[in-house]
């Protein structure tokens, strides 16, 4: 097995047509990173101007990936952009960031980074779902699950199988060798509802190894995340429903207006 650089980490995001989001997601990873770092961009054959901008930063490592049979799109081609920024990682530390997530705190990286507090055991620290909506309507939604109420009035055991939680690779933090020493990959089954990185989650706690997960509330002080953004924003390439894009397009407008979103997005430096 290859060694890899102690005490650093290899950010991976992967890009497809999302110009503004994969400029503020990387501006914010410049200006909020503390911890040994490089940025590894995998862009999903683009071509347009958030390729260019890419092919402009000095500071990152890009691979362009060429759409030969039309297949570089959704999961399954963002799965595989991750697989390929695994394989070219030679760090500690893999960070899965999605292009749609912003950094909002200095020291983000450290503070996940310190909850493996140096057990080799410990593969993955993240978090489930990052919703943007307030506190108060998070918690109503879940006091208004019936299905988990009736479970734990029944005390049914949590669900198994597919339905398990999982550390979402919105942004996580993974331990390389682990993930090469177990040959792991960040490819989907081929069944409904199993999204990108859950197999390989799975796979970790099978296996026997530790993960930690953290609750909502803390990962959302360190950052945003504007869930299907990619989406909404593509639509000849994306079928998302009616609903969806409405609200997502609201979030987008909500977060885009926040301050600190918008002194990243004027500050030019952090492209240098």
């Amino acid at each position: 097995m290859p060694e890899f650089i102690p005490n650093k980490a290899t950010i991976c995001v992967v890009n497809f047509k999302t110009h503004d989001f994969t400029k503020l997601c990387l501006r914010s990873v410049r200006k909020f990173t503390d911890y040994p770092y490089e940025v590894l961009v995998v862009d999903n054959d683009s071509r347009d101007e958030s390729l260019e901008y890419l092919k402009s930063l000095p500071w990152i490592r890009l691979i362009e990936r060429e759409d030969k049979d039309g297949n570089l799109r959704g999961s399954p081609a963002f799965s595989s952009a991750l697989d390929i920024g695994l394989k070219n990682c030679n760090t500690e530390y893999f960070v899965t960031l999605h292009s749609d997530t912003f950094v909002l705190k200095n020291e983000w990286l450290t503070t996940l980074i310190n909850y493996f507090n140096s057990d080799k055991q410990t593969a993955c620290v993240g978090s489930g779902k990052i919703e943007l909506s307030p506190a108060w309507q998070n918690s109503i939604k879940k006091a208004t699950d019936f299905k988990t109420i009736k479970r734990k009035l029944l005390k049914e055991p949590d669900p198994l199988g597919m339905h398990r939680y999982y550390n979402r690779t919105i942004c996580a933090v993974y331990r390389t060798d682990i993930l090469i020493k177990e040959n792991l990959a960040f490819e989907m089954w081929d069944k409904e509802g199993l999204t990108v990185g859950k197999k390989l989650y799975f796979e970790l706690v099978d296996k026997g190894y530790k993960t930690v997960e953290l609750p909502e509330k803390k990962m959302r002080q360190l950052i945003v995340h504007l869930a299907h953004a990619t989406q909404v924003i593509n639509p000849n390439d994306f079928k998302i429903r009616k609903k969806t894009v409405n609200k997502i397009h609201s979030n987008i407008k909500k977060v885009m207006a926040n301050d600190l979103i918008k002194q990243i997005l004027e500050d030019d430096s952090l492209d240098k």
